[in-house]
C-alpha cells in the first residue's frame, strides 16, 4: 500500500528534439500526467534543428502545456549539449527532469514522479524511472528491437531521469564531447558517484517505443565505439564494470578486421598459403557474428539478409571508430568529479534565442 504523499517539490522538464513526430504524442502523455497535479513549473524544449537564422521552429504542443512551455533553439552538437542549453533555460529550480521526445509518460506518472523526489535523500543527485520497452508480442523481435529492448534493463537512462539541479551543477553538467544519445547518461552518473552522490531508483513508469529505422541502422551505431574511448580515457579501463555496460565485442571485431587486412597482404605479395588461411579466419568469424545475430531474431528472409549483410561490415567500421576515437581523444586525461567537464563550463554563456510556445 502507498503511503501518503507529503509535499513534493518543484520540478522542470526538459526535452531534447529534433522536431519528429513522436514528441507530440511524447507531450500528450506528459498533459494527461499532469492534470490531475504534480505538474511541472515549466517545461523547456530544446530543438536543436533551429532554423537559419538561429531561432527555433515552432512545435506542436498541447494547449494545456502551452502557457509553462518555452522552445528554445539548441547548438546542433546532440542530446548532452541540449541538455544543458535547457538547463540553463529552466532557471533555478530544485529538480529537473528529462525526457527524450520519444518516449511516453505512463498513466500516473507525475504522481510517481512526486513520490520519487519526495523520499529522495538529501545525498541523492538522481532518480530513475522504470523503462518499458513494447517488443513484438507473435514474433521474435528483430536486432533493433532487441537493441532497443535493452533500454529497459539499462541501469542509467535519460530517456526519462530527473536530477537534482545541485548536482547537476556540481558536476557541471553533461559532457558535450558526446555528440551523440550514447553514454553521455552514465558518463555523467559516475562523475556524481565518484563525487560523493547516489543515484536511486524511482517507481515511476515510462513507455520507448521502438523506432522505426532502416536495415543500416546498426552499421551507423557503430560510431559509439569512439564514444567509448572517450569513456575509458575518462574513467578507466574497468568503467564497463561499474557502469553496468555490456562489454560489446570490440576484441572479436578487431581479430576479424586483422584477419581480413591480413588475408589482402598476403594476396598482394604472393603469399597464397597464408592469405587463404586469414581469408577463411575473416570468413569464420563473421559467419560466427552473423549467426549469434540471426538466432534470436524472427529469421524472416529480410532479416536474415540484414544481418549476412550487416555483419560483414560491421567488424571493420567498429575498428575505424575505435582507432578514430583513439586519435581524436589521445590528449584526455582522468575525469575530476569537482572540475567540470572538458575542463570548462557545460552550459554555453550566451542566451539562446527562445520563443514561447504557441
Amino acid at each position: 500500500m502507498l503511503q501518503p504523499l507529503g509535499t513534493p517539490p518543484p520540478y522542470a522538464i526538459v526535452v531534447p528534439t529534433l522536431g519528429r513526430p513522436s514528441l507530440r504524442p511524447c507531450l500528450d502523455a506528459i498533459a494527461a500526467a499532469t492534470a490531475s497535479g504534480h505538474g511541472p513549473v515549466r517545461i523547456v524544449l530544446v530543438h536543436d534543428r533551429p532554423g537559419p537564422d538561429g531561432t527555433p521552429p515552432a512545435l506542436d504542443v498541447p494547449s494545456a502545456l502551452r502557457p509553462i512551455t518555452t522552445v528554445v533553439a539548441g547548438r546542433a552538437r546532440g542530446p548532452a549539449a541540449a541538455r544543458n542549453t535547457g538547463v540553463r533555460a529552466v532557471g533555478p529550480v530544485p529538480w529537473i527532469v528529462f525526457l527524450d521526445d520519444d518516449v511516453v509518460p505512463e498513466q500516473g506518472w507525475a504522481e510517481d514522479l512526486a513520490r520519487d523526489l519526495v523520499s529522495a535523500s538529501r545525498d541523492t543527485a538522481a532518480v530513475t524511472a522504470r523503462i518499458d520497452v513494447p517488443l513484438p508480442s507473435g514474433r521474435r523481435p528483430t536486432d533493433w528491437e532487441r537493441n532497443t529492448g535493452g533500454l529497459a534493463t539499462a541501469r542509467w537512462i535519460t530517456a526519462d531521469m530527473a536530477f537534482r539541479q545541485e548536482a547537476l551543477d556540481a558536476a557541471g553538467g553533461f559532457d558535450e564531447r558526446f555528440r551523440r544519445a550514447f553514454r553521455e547518461d552514465a558518463e555523467l552518473a559516475l562523475r556524481l558517484i565518484e563525487g560523493g552522490w547516489i543515484l536511486s531508483p524511482g517507481s515511476r513508469r515510462t513507455t520507448h517505443p521502438v523506432r522505426p529505422a532502416d536495415r543500416w541502422i546498426s552499421i551507423r551505431l557503430q560510431a559509439g565505439n569512439a564514444d567509448d574511448v572517450l569513456m575509458g580515457r575518462l574513467h578507466g579501463h574497468d568503467w564497463w564494470h561499474r557502469a553496468g555496460a555490456p562489454r560489446g565485442r570490440l576484441p572479436g571485431h578487431i581479430a576479424v578486421t586483422t584477419a581480413a587486412a591480413a588475408a589482402v597482404g598476403c594476396a598482394l605479395t604472393g603469399r597464397k598459403r597464408a592469405a587463404a588461411w586469414c581469408a577463411a579466419g575473416w570468413v569464420a568469424g563473421t559467419a560466427e557474428f552473423a549467426a549469434a545475430r540471426i538466432a534470436p531474431g524472427p529469421r524472416t528472409r529480410s532479416e536474415i539478409a540484414t544481418m549476412a549483410l550487416t555483419s560483414a561490415v560491421i567488424p571493420a567500421v567498429a575498428v575505424w571508430h575505435w582507432l578514430r576515437g583513439t586519435v581524436v581523444h589521445r590528449r584526455v586525461r582522468r575525469a575530476d568529479p569537482a572540475a567540470p567537464p572538458g575542463g570548462r563550463s557545460a552550459v554555453p554563456a550566451a542566451a539562446p534565442r527562445e520563443q514561447v510556445a504557441s
